[in-house]
């Protein structure tokens, strides 16, 4: 069978159909949201304003807030709307673009991830060597490269999304476009799909999550030399990067390493990974991180003042 496909639009099912639990959705994930880009925007721009706050760490952090921003944005604005609407149609262009945009900033937050363990690594397992092999120059070319990677994953699944064809029903079973409930709808074998589907996203997923938690066994067992005050701070950045690799590479893992079944947790956990961690990221790295608290209270004191 051919891509040609007769199906222009789906209707998003949603979390839920009943009508006082759709109100309870709005309420609950616009705050969400809201809490999400707020704390996010003011994480970006903490960075980059603070001289202080010059070093590889934050230079990531920056990119992972903004990867977050990006992320959430890219499916709980629908879920909001969808939530007051009678009918949850999205079309088929808006469909793919949502695909697309999901996996780009889902890759790059995984990539970043890495990047920032990769930093930590440097600094605590090599910290004579640590200015010039973290240096500014080589910082922009890697997170140069973690786009590059994380737009070759994304068109890699929208390649897959557009040759799948559609010919009713058309609804899907969700409240945004992913190649799961996607797979469900087209009217093919869709096992080789599948296949590739888990060897991308499913490879990505698990091999980052097996890379991160060997660096950070890694730098944890080098801690030991350190004194007890370098131990605890090290300790303290450390957790909240084990933190975040753990509430994301979870429900992602779950999501993308098994065959096409359905489980009736499949939302909730998709729940958690687009919008849940992104709102959780900027609490968990502000309120373990004196520095970045240090950093913003100065910066709004000095917004308040100049006022």
């Amino acid at each position: 069978m051919g891509t040609t496909s007769s199906v222009t639009e789906f209707i998003l099912l949603g979390l839920t159909q009943d009508p006082m639990e759709q109100k309870m959705v709005f309420v609950i994930f616009l705050v969400f949201y809201v809490g999400t880009v707020v704390g996010n925007l003011l994480i970006i721009v903490t960075i980059k304003s603070s001289q202080t706050l010059g070093s590889p760490m934050y230079f990531f952090l920056f990119y992972l807030s903004l990867a977050d921003s990006c992320f959430s944005t890219s499916t709980a604005p629908r879920l909001i709307v969808d939530a007051l609407s009678a009918k949850k149609i999205i079309s088929y262009n808006e469909c793919m673009t949502q695909v697309f945009a999901l996996h780009l900033f889902g890759c790059m937050e995984i990539f970043v991830l890495i990047l920032m363990a990769v930093d930590r690594y440097v600094a605590i397992c090599k910290p004579l060597r640590y200015p010039t092999i973290m240096r500014r120059q080589v910082c922009c070319i890697l997170i140069v490269l973690a786009w590059i990677g994380s737009f070759i994953h994304s068109m890699a699944q929208i390649i897959l999304a557009l040759k799948l064809p559609f010919c009713g029903p058309n609804m899907i079973d969700h409240f945004f476009c992913d190649m799961q409930p996607l797979l469900k709808l087209a009217c093919m074998d869709i096992y080789v799909i599948n296949l590739l589907l888990v060897s991308n996203s499913g490879a990505i997923c698990s091999s980052s999550f097996v890379i991160l938690m060997i660096s950070y066994i890694v730098i944890l067992h080098s801690l030991r030399n350190h004194s007890a005050e370098g131990r605890k701070k090290a300790l303290s950045t450390c957790t909240s990067h084990i933190t975040v690799v753990i509430l994301f590479f979870g429900p992602c893992i779950f999501i993308y390493t098994r065959p096409p079944t359905t489980f009736p947790m499949d939302k909730m956990v998709s729940v958690f990974y687009t919008i849940g961690t992104p709102f959780l990221n900027p609490l968990i790295y502000t309120l373990r991180n004196a520095e970045v608290k240090n950093a913003m209270r100065k910066l709004w004191h000095i917004k308040i003042t100049s006022i």
